[in-house]
């Protein structure tokens, strides 16, 4: 038996091979495929270094042959400052679980970003009022574009309020925002826009909750998937105790996401939970029921969303010739 071809794709090879309705597509079947028992999703391993950390994630889902992928990134916060480097740098690493044939390296940024966004999509459409056209967006790095697309893919927003610690990269996404044809803006009063806004997504790095019941109008869809380890915390437990509850994984986000906050301060339990994404994909449970209903997509990332997208670009990739063939052996 021949082994597998083993192949390197890039950022620049990954934007152009994957359209973003490919990660949707990818992510909502790992998300059905988990519901219905036919994946591995261990929980990720933290390991810390010097100057920062490295975050581990892995999966497996039965999709072709059967994939396996391990990614691993490195978030070392004084990068820029110190070392004219990104902060976050990373690479999957995706296996032929037939074999265990190494089969692809792959840019984890790109990889995150949009399999992150993808999530947002899916729950969208199943979550937010399908005439939302108002968004907020608390945090405008790299994430915030990715959740901009998601937010499009089944939405017709037409108009973006943008809201930073940084109030240039805010006034930077703004000027993008605009060149697309969208109303961009960044308000004095992050919270009075929030209270104005159809869907907000909160994908910050704060240490502390900072939307609140009060800040948020009848009939909103919330994403928060910022807090993806323990330290992190976006939302009070007040407004996700409200809330219809919907997690990626629900053991993860009890451990690490905005519902581990609210189960710790008792404001709510994990049996509250209305759903995981997955069930509402393969339609075991209902998204939105009803108009006025608050919704949350308590979201903090699984290695599902890894594995499902990186085989997505392998398989895109050997039909199409893209990226770069070596060999290991």
């Amino acid at each position: 038996m021949t082994a597998p071809p083993f192949i390197v794709l890039s950022k620049q090879d990954l934007t152009v091979l994957m359209p973003f309705g490919e990660y949707v597509d990818a992510v909502a079947d790992a998300f059905r495929m988990h519901t219905e028992g036919r994946s591995i999703a261990p929980a990720p391993m933290h390991i810390p270094a010097g100057g920062g950390g490295f975050h581990v994630k892995a999966g497996s889902l039965p999709i072709g042959p059967g994939y396996t992928a391990i990614k691993v990134n490195g978030n070392f916060p004084n990068n820029r400052l110190a070392h004219g480097l990104p902060t976050i740098q990373g690479a999957i690493l995706l296996f032929d679980t037939r074999t265990g044939s190494p089969v692809a390296l792959l840019d984890s940024i790109e990889i995150t970003a949009q399999r992150t966004g993808a999530a947002t999509a899916v729950a969208a459409r199943y979550l937010a009022r399908p005439e939302s056209q108002v968004a907020m967006i608390f945090g405008c790095g790299t994430q915030a574009r990715a959740q901009l697309a998601a937010l499009r893919h089944h939405l017709d927003i037409r108009k973006v309020f943008l809201c930073d610690k940084d109030s240039a990269a805010a006034e930077a996404f703004a000027s993008e925002i605009a060149r697309d044809g969208l109303d961009g803006d960044v308000p004095v009063k992050p919270k009075l826009a929030a209270r104005a806004s159809d869907v907000i997504v909160t994908c910050t790095s704060s240490p502390t909750p900072f939307l609140a019941p009060a800040d948020v109008r009848a009939g909103t869809f919330i994403a928060a998937i910022g807090a993806d380890n323990p330290e992190k915390s976006e939302i009070e437990p007040a407004l996700m105790a409200k809330a219809r509850v919907v997690t990626d994984l629900t053991e993860q986000c009890s451990t690490m996401g905005d519902l581990h906050h609210a189960v710790a301060s008792g404001a709510m339990g994990v049996e509250d939970v209305h759903a995981e994404l997955g069930e509402l994909v393969a339609g075991r449970k209902p998204g939105r029921t009803q108009s006025h209903e608050i919704t949350v997509f308590d979201g903090c990332g699984v290695g599902i969303q890894d594995v499902a997208a990186s085989a997505r670009a392998y398989q895109l990739a050997c039909s199409g010739g893209a990226g770069r063939t070596l060999t290991l052996q």
